[in-house]
């Protein structure tokens, strides 16, 4: 079982599926808050969903209200299992903080392939991949 390492930015274990992008996400504008799909025009995840899954993305762009779009995910059932990114940025680290949705970054994502079973361990800040 390979394991990686980062950062602790918010606390909780997950474990599932992931749905991966090398592209950033906006979630204000870029993710429907009531179905957790991401509407983006031309995005590399355009028409897929991120409820129930592990999203591994490089960073957050766009507004802050991303933070809150995060937070309407959750109260519908419909934000990710965990988030794990290269570099967090604020409003994606808010979110996760006021969602209790746990997060992990300062990870090599190009790692972690669309569709494997990992384990995220925020606590630690350790992922384990299940399988590969």
């Amino acid at each position: 079982m390979k394991e990686l390492t980062g950062r602790k930015i918010f606390k909780g274990k997950a474990q599932g599926e992931t749905i991966t992008t090398t592209e950033d996400i906006s979630f204000y504008g870029g993710c429907d808050p009531e179905t957790g799909e991401i509407v983006e025009k031309g995005h590399q995840l355009e028409g897929q969903s991120v409820a129930g899954k592990i999203l591994v993305f490089p960073t957050g762009k766009g507004s802050t209200v991303g933070s809150y779009v995060l937070y309407a995910l959750s109260k519908a059932g419909k934000a990710p299992l965990a988030i794990i990114n290269k570099s967090t940025d604020p409003v994606v680290a808010v979110g996760c903080i006021i969602s209790e949705i746990p997060a992990i970054d300062q990870i090599d994502i190009e790692k972690i392939e669309d569709g494997q079973k990992v384990e995220v361990d925020a606590d630690k800040g350790v992922i384990h991949i299940i399988e590969d």
